[in-house]
């Protein structure tokens, strides 16, 4: 009886159908004396267990050569100057700017805050399904603690005393992140992602974990699917999905997001609220489940623009323990003038299936604003093969849970879903691999080129390669909303086609987003453009129907 583990020449003939590649059998021939000491290899590699925080030893730099890092002002956010509200909603959409006010003032309490989010969390979590977990206890300890602090003229700055929720792939000391995945369940970390532990620093106080897509991945986790507060009907899509839920309901004054390919963009604009992306290298992810060490990165989801400029000078600096953070200043007057600066767009993105009338309708608010816009030319690439990076990268994060056949306990195990993926990415080609990280500096100096023509790029928030472009790129982005769409429910079907929406059936009135991508580490610039195009839209002063 043959071996089943025997290479033959036919096996070899199998997989060239896999890798798109033809050899003769004289060739095959000649492998077939060598290959079993590849083979052999790569089982002496999987004997070693090599620890979930361990990165590769290439380390991704989105920093071409000649970089100079832009200067960057003091950070300067408007104040609000608004009257308290008599009401606990109000206060709850309010923005941080105001809260920050009136709790310095003393008109507010941090314990009095903390207790209406924890409340609005008790009543309307449950069916957004946008918490994995709520530590009330802890949050009215530290709110409480915050208000003696202050009383004792101590102030930590603008989050002080500013409720938040984490996103569940965070580490927090005592507390389970589970990753949103039935596999994970029960973990409880001993210490706190450096994130997590830089807000507690700065004053904020922690409501406890936002909800996450399995393994970081669309919306779907081990409590349900996470809702959208606009539509109920809908999931908020995108793994930060509970983050921007929990924002965009009022649960809370901000909360942390990661994005690896659109995983603060795409809940921040299904959900209307604002995402903050920065540059890679920025926000360290020491704490963080790893997924593609090249491509993660940690950004806030608020209700306004100047919210998400407070959250990243919070997180902001490079921490030792990630290989991959860059020290960069954050600054910038996000009230300055912005008319005359030079603002990039590639016309046939908005015209794309996918591009809104109120993406289009954007356009004309920056020009209200007195932006200078510009067509821009992008040349025709595979952009999207570079998401073979991601999938390999992902696959070897977890392979662990792959090759001990664990991946089995996920609930979700469609063609889409990471198991699949996950399994599917061993048969990559690690030449291939190479020849797409080129493509992928090739991509980074079309950016740059781009980019040294204007000061910064709008264009809309899923139609176009630009989602594709700047996760691979590391360049920061700002997703703010547009306007309303009607639209029926939506779910998503996978990374590659985001979008599966019925044509039948009722209809809902939603918001959408534009975005604003800047150059490496000039975040500031996108932000005060943001802010301007806000006061113009207005979107974000709205509700969702889910508010009380």
């Amino acid at each position: 009886m043959a071996d089943p583990n025997e290479i033959s020449a036919s096996t070899i003939a199998a997989a060239e159908r896999l890798a798109q590649v033809r050899y003769t059998e004289a060739e095959r021939a000649l492998m077939l004396e060598t290959i079993g000491e590849q083979i052999a290899l790569a089982a002496s590699r999987r004997n070693v267990a090599l620890p979930t925080g361990l990165g590769p030893a290439t380390r991704f730099d989105p920093r071409l050569p000649g970089f100079r890092m832009p200067a960057q002002a003091p950070l300067a956010v408007p104040p609000a100057n608004l009257p308290l509200p008599d009401n606990d909603v109000d206060i709850a959409f309010a923005p941080m700017t105001a809260l920050s006010s009136w709790l310095r003032s003393g008109r507010l309490s941090a314990e009095r805050l903390a207790g209406i989010y924890l409340a609005r969390i008790a009543r309307l979590a449950p069916a957004l399904h946008c918490f994995a977990l709520v530590d009330a206890q802890g949050a009215l300890a530290r709110a409480r603690e915050l208000d003696r602090m202050l009383a004792a003229g101590t102030w930590l700055g603008p989050l002080h005393g500013i409720p938040w929720g984490a996103k569940d792939i965070l580490d927090t000391a005592g507390i389970e992140t589970a990753w949103g995945a039935e596999p994970y369940r029960g973990r409880v970390p001993l210490a706190d992602a450096t994130v997590v532990r830089r807000l507690h620093a700065a004053g904020a106080v922690l409501l406890g974990k936002t909800s996450v897509g399995a393994l970081a991945y669309g919306d779907l986790w081990y409590g349900g699917r996470t809702r959208n507060p606009w539509n109920t009907e809908e999931g908020s899509r995108g793994s930060s999905a509970g983050s921007a839920a929990a924002t965009a309901a009022g649960l809370a004054a901000f909360c942390l997001g990661t994005e690896t390919l659109g995983s603060i963009v795409i809940p921040a604009c299904r959900t209307g609220v604002t995402g903050l992306r920065p540059t890679f290298g920025r926000v360290p992810r020491t704490g963080a489940m790893p997924l593609c060490w090249t491509l993660d990165k940690i950004g806030p989801t608020a209700r306004s623009v100047a919210d998400t400029a407070l959250v990243l000078a919070a997180i902001n600096g490079a921490d030792p323990e990630d290989p991959f953070g860059i020290d960069a200043p954050f600054g910038g007057d996000l009230g300055r003038d912005v008319a005359g600066l030079r603002v990039g767009y590639f016309p046939p993105d908005f015209e794309l299936d996918g591009a809104e009338a109120v993406e289009r309708a954007a356009l004309h608010a920056a020009q209200k604003a007195g932006l200078v816009l510009v067509p821009l030319d992008r040349p025709e690439l595979p952009y999207g093969s570079l998401m073979s990076l991601l999938a390999a990268e992902a696959a070897a994060s977890f392979e662990e849970l792959t090759l001990s056949d664990r991946d089995d306990e996920l609930s979700w195990q469609s063609a889409a879903a990471w198991p699949n993926g996950f399994r599917q990415a061993r048969f990559l080609s690690a030449v291939d691999h190479v020849q797409l990280d080129r493509l992928r500096r090739l991509v980074m100096q079309v950016m740059d080129g781009c980019f040294a023509q204007v000061d910064a790029i709008i264009g809309p928030s899923l139609a176009g390669p630009m989602m594709v472009i700047t996760n691979f790129t590391g360049h920061p982005c700002l997703c703010l909303p547009a306007g309303f769409i009607s639209s029926p429910s939506r779910q998503q079907a996978s990374l590659s086609r985001p979008v599966a929406a019925s044509a039948e059936g009722p209809r809902f009135t939603v918001p959408h987003n534009i975005c604003l991508w800047g150059k490496l580490f000039d975040e500031g610039t996108i932000l005060a453009i943001g802010r301007a195009l806000e006061e113009i839209l207005g979107t974000n002063k709205r509700r969702p129907l889910v508010v009380d």
